[in-house]
């Protein structure tokens, strides 16, 4: 287990990236028949206008949560949920399609869940917590011989961006940017942190959504019912109807990572992240001490090709 001194109180997420070089070729997004429609999910129709993006009460400055500004979109519809393991063995089914994870040989798992009499294992710097795992994909989601974890309802995990990307594309949709999320996500509340409201969770008696309570990285106590993922459909929507817009598991945006800072240790930590992919809303995995974006304005970025148990995607569509 790794120790309280080993792990970063810095403002660092709690995202993994694997090292440059590790992307593979172009996947080309696969078609073949029987593919899914918008028709085929619970969409949810999101009126276009001006939006929201960022916030006035940023409280991680250097992810670039602020200035709180507006932006014009047009009508979308979103899916409900994020896509699920069910719908992506679907779309594995109709096309043969192999994740990222499964072409690279290894993904990354949580230091508490990495399989038993698994061997040594190579963490990653300055986040020991994550394990390189050889085998983790989205179908044993902790390494070889955690099939029976990835459950049908839940969200499918381990795919990276050009995953989410071909998935997408399969159904005749996109990755929404990270204005659409966010807009989605405020359900018309506007400048909350979450999408409830302002009330924020904590580890006693108020958990409206799958974040880590307890001691990070050493204990989660679950009091939200739920060690791991949750099913899609756990947890109060919000007023739109879409469900888990913050926690459980993070979600890719067609947006890339970008912030503006002139803060030099803040450019150090940009450049390396250059070409980054953005990602919103958190995850079960996230806690208040360390790593604070279980939030609406909340913002973090990995690299496209890398891939987790913490982080999927949900789909969006043109309207009309």
């Amino acid at each position: 287990m790794p120790s309280e001194s080993s792990f970063d109180k810095t403002k660092r997420c709690c995202l993994p990236a694997r090292e440059v070089g590790s992307v593979l070729a172009d996947i080309s997004p696969a078609k073949a028949q029987g593919a899914l429609t918008v028709d085929d999910f619970e969409a949810v129709l999101i009126s276009g206008g001006s939006a929201m993006v960022g916030t006035k009460k940023a409280l991680i400055k250097d992810d670039g949560e602020s200035p709180l500004r507006r932006k014009m979109l047009r009508p979308f519809l979103i899916s409900s949920t994020t896509v699920t393991n069910a719908q992506f063995q679907s779309f594995v089914k109709a096309t043969g399609y192999v994740t990222e994870a499964e072409r690279i040989g290894w993904s990354f798992v949580f230091w508490s869940d990495v399989p038993k009499n698994f061997g040594p294992t190579q963490g990653v710097p300055g986040l020991d917590w994550w394990r390189k795992i050889e085998g983790s994909t989205w179908k044993s989601i902790h390494g070889p011989g955690s099939e029976d974890a990835t459950l049908s309802d839940h969200p499918v995990v381990q795919v990276s961006y050009r995953d989410a990307l071909a998935y997408a594309d399969w159904v005749g949709g996109r990755l929404p940017s990270e204005a659409e999320w966010e807009h989605a996500a405020r359900g018309g509340l506007g400048d909350v942190m979450y999408p409830w409201g302002d009330q924020p969770p904590n580890d006693r008696d108020f958990t409206p959504c799958n974040v880590w309570q307890g001691s990070f990285p050493h204990k989660n106590l679950a009091r939200d019912g739920h060690i791991h993922t949750a099913p899609a459909k756990a947890f109060a929507p919000n007023n739109y109807g879409l469900y888990q817009m913050v926690g459980n598991v993070w979600e890719w945006t067609s947006d890339t990572y970008r912030v503006k800072s002139l803060k030099s240790q803040v450019k150090k930590r940009l450049e390396q992240m250059k070409g980054f992919q953005l990602s919103k809303g958190g995850s079960y995995l996230c806690h208040k001490s360390y790593c604070f974006r279980y939030r609406i304005a909340a913002r973090s970025g990995t690299s496209p090709d890398s891939a987790a148990p913490h982080h999927g995607f949900r789909v969006i569509w043109a309207a009309g």
